[in-house]
């Protein structure tokens, strides 16, 4: 559960490469588009 306007955990696998679908559940939790998340990254 995650309390509105509050900060979420999330966990991360400590996996050589993620799978696409693994990546963006974890990129949806973090209420991000793809987009927003690869900016972020770059």
């Amino acid at each position: 559960m995650v309390k509105p306007g509050e900060p979420a955990n999330l966990s991360v696998p400590q996996h050589r490469e993620l799978g696409t679908g693994i990546l963006t559940k974890l990129i949806k939790r973090a209420v991000l588009t793809v987009d927003e998340f690869l900016r972020l990254v770059r």
